[in-house]
């Protein structure tokens, strides 16, 4: 979604990026630096969250920690939502590690000086994002003009930045449905193979699955092939038995 109705409300000119400051944490210290040098600062392995992650009766948010295949590791997000992130970035971005809530800016507006603490930043084979997650119907002013803020401290340092607003609830359930079999994944059988080359043929998810020996099993070596990207489906649909999958690449193994 575009931020652009909040920069109006920055104080930015001259020298703004020696004024904003950004602060990270770093083997448990805090270390604080001008926007100017955050780039070479966020590059310093070790960077952990600003803030944990808790817990509490009735607390109206879900937060908790994922593992993602692409690190190895857990990551912690505020709330469902940030969790859809972290599961859409761990399939299809190239993901080389990523930070929850890596750092606080600190930032000039007209009403005066304020902060903002961005919910992930994302190391990429592509590049780095800067990525703030929240619901288009929660989004106000006030929000506007902090995810401003990020998307200009973004662009000083070359990185790109972008706010989660939405999703087609399509996208999101087939892509969960693929990660039920994102993990490693033997082949005793043989399967995958015979999947490869019937794919190259095109044909449905369902006649993929009917075409191994194993239906079950060929549904299981499918789902690990579609989360790898190693097949494709098009996810402008709801996916299902009758989605086509294709073999772009055209591998056998």
């Amino acid at each position: 979604m575009s931020v652009a109705a909040g920069r109006d409300a920055l104080v930015l000119g001259p020298g703004w990026s020696r004024r904003w400051t950004a602060t990270l944490r770093t083997a448990g210290e805090e270390v604080s630096c001008a926007i100017r040098d955050l780039a070479q600062a966020a590059m310093v392995p070790g960077g952990s969250p600003m803030r944990g992650f808790s817990w509490r009766r009735a607390q109206r948010h879900r937060p908790g920690l994922h593992f993602l295949v692409s690190t190895g590791r857990h990551h912690g997000a505020e709330s469902l939502e940030e969790a859809r992130v972290l599961l859409a970035m761990d399939f299809a971005a190239d993901l080389v590690d990523v930070v929850s809530q890596p750092m606080r800016l600190r930032f000039d507006t007209e009403t005066g000086r304020r902060a903002h603490i961005p919910d992930f930043l994302a190391v990429t084979r592509t590049g780095m994002w800067l990525v703030d997650v929240r619901p288009q119907p929660l989004i106000g002013p006030d929000d506007l003009v902090a995810f401003a803020a990020a998307a200009e401290v973004a662009l000083a340092c070359g990185w790109r930045y972008v706010v989660a607003a939405g999703w087609r609830e399509h996208v999101a359930a087939a892509v969960d449905v693929y990660s039920s079999q994102r993990r490693p994944l033997s082949d005793p059988f043989g399967l995958r193979p015979v999947l490869l080359a019937a794919a190259c043929g095109g044909g449905t998810f369902g006649e993929l699955a009917e075409a191994a020996p194993f239906p079950p099993l060929g549904r299981a070596q499918l789902l690990h092939l579609l989360w790898h990207r190693t097949l494709g489906a098009d996810l402008s649909r709801p996916f299902g038995d009758r989605s086509m999958v294709i073999n772009p690449a055209g591998r056998t193994r």
